[in-house]
């Protein structure tokens, strides 16, 4: 991901748009995290820790590149959720710095915590940008997507509002610093200074949550579709009635670490057990027994959200996902080991959060453990898409089959496939075919690349090849620096699963 898509000298990933950059960002310091882990754990020989160390303190540099190389101006003006990536990923980083100073540096600062207070504040501010999306006078709360559209109410915006809102009442360690670094924004001249673990965080955060779950946005699968439309905002009327029925992997996946926090911060276990059920859920829509550690079939049928056991977009197997969809499945993985890290034996900042009885700890240890078979055997797939250079495809599923793609459920609109969705109503009165703030960019489409001879470590035409027809991950968009990204996410959350167990 870094030695492939990374310019150090343009402190970015100069193939990502801002939303996507802010997610490689958060996996960034994911893997730096359980690398540092690792570390610890001494699973490295003695002679290679300063090697580690090294690269370790290599891929943060690269971090703090991107945050001066981020377009932070650009991001003010899109929509709420991608404001709301960028907080997600430098709370992460902060995380990563506590975690490294706390396991290595007990005696003397890490380098790396000097950056502490630029990321916060830059948490600080898309934060309150963000939080103008909460909205009570349509549908009785929730967050609009995208102030340039019609109002739609979406699982992924409030989602990110609650995992954000939690992370900000957890890792966020205050912010003095009250410059927004824009003159043209009235509010965002006052920002206010704000305290760590302030309560309004977490009141927000369990807000946001209670109005989620009594939504009706999840379908009979119990996973979440996209969204609601207001059918009658012409007419002024309120009332949330017209739902999109598209569903995606990534709209499952970050209200997990949400819930995760939301634990953490009240002890209340329903947040919990609600975060398990989706997981099973998810995991049995893709064809896979948690029960029996198996796929429940060996055939192509459509499960749901995969097949055959493995993770999968409707935008896969028709290999036409946009630049959005290719980040989608890494995401989930990223949230669902977010989710399952260990519950604390002590509370980590006592006072303003719980800590875990051995009983319950146990509980959540053992059903994350029964999700890593499933995530492993995603894993072995994933890792069968990497072609000579060692890029991860997107579409996991791949080699298994030449599967039919799945037709989409009725009442679906799948925009983050089809922009041109968005010109018309309801979500926009415009036909002018501008181009719209925040609106999910689809690229060309670009030819099919030559076959990988995986055994011989080469790549070799596809008439070489008697029988195939070429790399299925090299069709569409190819290999990018977003399905890069999900490999690496996949691959650090079934690392941090062994090292928990």
């Amino acid at each position: 991901m870094q030695s492939s898509y990374f310019e150090l000298w343009l402190g970015a990933w100069p193939t990502a748009i801002d939303w996507t950059a802010a997610v490689m960002n958060t996996h960034l310091a994911s893997a730096l995290t359980a690398l540092s882990k690792a570390l610890d754990a001494g699973t490295a020989d003695a002679s290679d820790a300063p090697h580690v160390e090294n690269e370790l303190n290599t891929y943060f540099g690269q971090a703090t590149a991107f945050y001066f190389g981020e377009d932070a101006f650009a991001v003010r003006q899109e929509a709420f959720d991608d404001m709301l990536w960028v907080v997600l990923a430098w709370l992460q980083h902060l995380r990563f710095m506590q975690t490294h100073s706390r396991l290595h540096y007990q005696f003397q600062p890490w380098h790396g915590v000097q950056f502490k207070a630029a990321f916060a504040h830059r948490a600080h501010i898309f934060y309150d940008l963000a939080s103008r999306g909460w909205d009570e006078s349509l549908c009785g709360g929730g967050m609009v997507w995208n102030p340039t559209l019609e109002p739609y109410k979406n699982a992924i915006t409030n989602q990110l509002w609650i995992a954000a809102s939690v992370g900000m009442y957890l890792h966020f360690p205050g912010d003095d610093n009250s410059s927004p670094f824009q003159s043209d924004d009235v509010r965002a001249n006052d920002l206010e200074h704000a305290k760590p673990h302030d309560a309004h965080f977490l009141t927000a955060a369990v807000q946001g949550y209670r109005w989620l779950k009594h939504s009706n946005m999840t379908n009979t699968q119990g996973l979440y579709v996209d969204g609601f439309h207001i059918s009658g905002i012409e007419r002024n009327e309120t009332q949330c009635d017209s739902r999109n029925e598209m569903v995606y992997t990534y709209n499952q996946g970050v209200i997990l670490s949400g819930l995760r926090g939301l634990w953490e911060s009240t002890g209340n276990t329903t947040y919990l057990q609600d975060g398990h059920e989706l997981v099973r859920n998810v995991i049995k829509a893709t064809g896979w027994r948690v029960d029996r550690d198996l796929v429940s079939s060996e055939t192509s049928e459509w499960a749901g959200l995969g097949r055959a056991g493995i993770l999968e977009d409707f935008c896969d197997a028709k290999r036409d996902c946009s630049q959005d969809a290719q980040t989608f499945k890494g995401i989930y993985l990223h949230h669902l080991g977010q989710f399952c890290e260990p519950l604390p034996r002590e509370p980590l900042y006592p006072g303003k959060t719980f800590a875990a009885n051995n009983e319950l700890a146990a509980l959540h240890r053992t059903s994350c453990q029964d999700y890593a078979p499933w995530i492993a055997h995603n894993a072995r797939a994933a890792l069968e898409t990497r072609n000579c250079e060692g890029l991860f495809g997107g579409w996991w599923g791949a080699s298994r089959g030449n599967y039919i793609p799945a037709a989409l459920p009725a009442s679906a609109v799948d925009y983050r496939n089809n922009a041109s969705e968005l010109l018309h109503r309801p979500w926009s009165t415009s036909t002018g075919g501008q181009q719209i703030a925040g609106a999910p960019h689809v690229q060309d489409q670009i030819p099919m690349a030559p076959l990988m001879n995986r055994s011989a470590g080469k790549c070799i035409t596809t008439e070489a090849v008697e029988g195939r027809e070429g790399d299925w991950n090299d069709r569409g968009r190819g290999r990018t620096v977003e399905t890069q990204g999900g490999g690496v996410a996949l691959l650090t959350t079934l690392l941090d699963l062994v090292y928990a167990a």
